[in-house]
């Protein structure tokens, strides 16, 4: 891990960034027993309203997408739940309840200022898909262009187990991939990423993350203090790995250090960017997607695949696994089993079968032209290794 104890200088790219995604978390907005806390709600629309630059759209100096969790955990009390359920339908209902509760929470709380809010609520299934992932993006800038602020979440009310994306902190760390952030900023009730559990003497905050292997041997823990959501420190860790590896810089830290973090001061722990931006919604596809089905690939498909990034063609596959439509993400193995991509494959698994082992042409001229494609297009694969 890194030492260095971490300057304002160190931060240029938070200082100048124009474009920020602000993830919150339950514990940072509700009550341990549930339920909304309006002046933990107001004071981080003040927070963001002042590093916005202004309340008028025409003199404000950044744009900001807040990712928000606290929809279940906002409906618990209303509906007489004492603490979160664990069943899915519950959930569903607790989210139902408490995302209205949530918007017009921040509607209010952002009022003050003479800001609009408007809600997007996303699902892994919506943004992996090319035309739904184009639309989010346009929503999203459109928003920020008519001077509005997006508050996204999870859309917790129909997400099935298969479509989740599992918690916000890397749902926002797609959000600041798909909106072109500049700055991730996660927040939640610890002030930053320890080298084991913060409440023993003798732990040490990490400052900075240079890459992943600075964490080798750090025990990450599991779970917030709160205990309304459903993220932990191993959760964010990850998010900041994604938007990191995507070319976005990630300050981690507590919501109640919030505004000193936008200003680049050395308080929680800086994630330096480790890669570069990749295509759109490729890293939804790689992240976000579960897939629904598997196709076995020979050696040589493999090779096309992940060294000479082709599409996969028929005649490249050995079996089939799974039941799922044409559009649907599909894991492409090899022989061992092991994953080597994902993709969108562009037959349903009923129709493979009679296409492994065979040329595009061959299928065409028994089969139609419609079968003269390949199985998963280049521009809908991404390669895990």
């Amino acid at each position: 891990m890194s030492g260095a104890a971490g300057s304002t200088a160190d931060r240029d790219d938070v200082t100048s960034a124009r474009r920020i995604v602000v993830k919150v978390g339950s514990s940072s907005l509700t009550t341990s027993a549930g339920g909304l806390d309006a002046d933990r709600v107001d004071a981080l629309v003040d927070t963001l309203v002042t590093a916005r630059g202004n309340d008028a759209r025409e003199t404000a100096t950044k744009e900001i997408v807040l990712v928000s969790s606290g929809a279940i955990a906002a409906g618990l009390a209303p509906l007489g739940l004492r603490r979160r359920p664990r069943d899915l339908a519950r959930q569903q209902a607790a989210a139902s309840v408490g995302q209205g509760l949530l918007v017009a929470r921040y509607t209010a709380s952002f009022a003050r200022y003479g800001i609009r809010v408007g809600q997007v609520l996303l699902t892994s299934d919506d943004t992996s898909r090319r035309a739904h992932y184009r639309n989010a993006y346009r929503t999203l800038d459109q928003l920020l262009a008519m001077g509005a602020l997006p508050v996204v979440n999870e859309n917790d009310t129909v997400a099935t187990d298969e479509i989740r994306f599992g918690d916000n902190d890397r749902l926002a760390a797609l959000v600041a991939h798909l909106v072109r952030a500049d700055l991730l900023l996660l927040l939640s009730d610890v002030e930053a990423l320890y080298d084991g559990d913060p409440s023993t003497p003798g732990t040490s905050r990490i400052p900075e993350v240079r890459g992943m292997k600075d964490l080798d041997g750090v025990s990450i823990g599991s779970a917030g203090r709160a205990g309304v959501g459903t993220g932990g420190m191993v959760t964010k860790v990850e998010a900041a790995r994604i938007a990191a590896a995507a070319g976005i810089p990630v300050v981690l830290t507590s919501a109640s250090r919030a505004a000193d973090a936008l200003a680049g001061r050395p308080i929680g722990t800086y994630f330096h960017r480790t890669g570069r931006r990749s295509a759109g919604r490729l890293l939804w596809l790689a992240h976000a997607s579960t897939p629904l089905g598997a196709l076995t690939l020979d050696d040589g498909a493999v090779r096309a695949v992940v060294e000479r990034h082709s599409s996969l063609l028929p005649a490249g596959i050995a079996a089939v696994e799974g039941d799922f439509s044409a559009g649907d993400p599909v894991e492409l193995r090899d022989t061992a089993g092991i994953p080597v991509a994902r993709g969108l494959v562009s037959f349903d698994a009923k129709e493979i079968p009679r296409l492994i082992g065979r040329s595009t042409r061959d299928l065409a001229r028994e089969l139609g032209p419609a079968y003269e494609r390949e199985v998963v297009h280049r521009d809908d694969l991404v390669v895990l290794r």
